[in-house]
């Protein structure tokens, strides 16, 4: 039904409805499947709370149960008061935060920090990581948002917001137009400015409460522009050919892209 109300607008998903429908039905058994593993775990704590005479379920497992089960605080909670189990949504935030900031540290430690010294490999990553992010805007929306990366000498690794798997097109979409960028041989410029000029700037942003009064700005031709402690290469042909190895689930509404970068000896 809704492919037919939309085949105007989007004739490729009335062309491809089954296609979506076997999606859609797949990642709806996953999730089902995910959210009674955690339920398990969650019954299981309750009942050792119980047997204990406490009455907080600790904010630990509750953010466990929300980053790696997709359990919505709200759920958790509703669920604990039923057994007379109190949930603190206070501490659920401060976890949360404290999970953010420790995902900022770990991307200051590998790119920026005083004395660091990256390999080369490695700072060509960290740039092909801010034009996958371009990518995926470009492609998905620009409700795609950083939720955290991890990178190697040898692969990166990029969590994003997004509430379904990609299809293979959007996959492909993405690959080829970060590959476009780099062969257009962008330069990558830096700047220092204000924290304020650099978001009236356009400059995307992730940890806002977090950054110095005074931040460096990372621009990328026209096609990405993000605040960044750095390093990056002076300019996109630097990068070999970017390829996509894995595209899976991170938590409940959070995408992970694992990638890699292919010089021409092994490409």
């Amino acid at each position: 039904q809704i492919a037919k109300i939309y085949q105007s607008v989007y004739p490729e998903i009335f062309s491809k409805k089954e296609e979506i429908q076997t999606v859609i039905e797949k990642e709806s058994e996953k999730f089902e499947k995910t959210l009674k593993e955690g339920l398990k775990i969650l019954e299981k704590e309750i009942k050792k709370l119980k047997e204990k005479n406490e009455k907080y379920l600790p904010s630990k497992l509750v953010f466990n149960l929300y980053q790696s089960f997709g359990f919505p605080f709200e759920l958790v909670k509703e669920i604990a008061q039923k057994e007379e189990i109190l949930v603190s949504e206070k501490e659920f935030k401060k976890e949360f935060q404290r999970h953010q900031e420790i995902s900022r540290k770990g991307a200051e430690k590998k790119f920026g920090g005083i004395g660091l010294t990256p390999s080369y490999e490695a700072v060509k990553l960290h740039t092909a990581t801010h034009l996958l992010h371009a990518a995926l805007r470009k492609i998905l929306g620009e409700k795609v948002k950083q939720m955290g990366s991890d990178i190697s000498t040898e692969r990166l690794r990029f969590d994003f917001s997004f509430d379904r798997k990609l299809t293979e097109d959007e996959l492909k979409k993405v690959e080829d137009l970060v590959n476009q960028k780099i062969e257009e041989g962008l330069e990558v410029k830096r700047e220092e400015m204000s924290l304020k000029e650099a978001l009236e700037s356009g400059a995307l942003a992730f940890f806002k409460e977090k950054y110095p009064e005074r931040v460096s700005v990372y621009s990328i031709g026209d096609f990405s522009k993000e605040i960044c402690a750095g390093p990056h290469v002076k300019n996109t042909s630097e990068l070999g050919k970017f390829k996509i190895v894995k595209e899976e689930s991170a938590g409940r509404g959070i995408r992970r892209i694992r990638a890699i970068l292919l010089n021409e000896k092994n490409s």
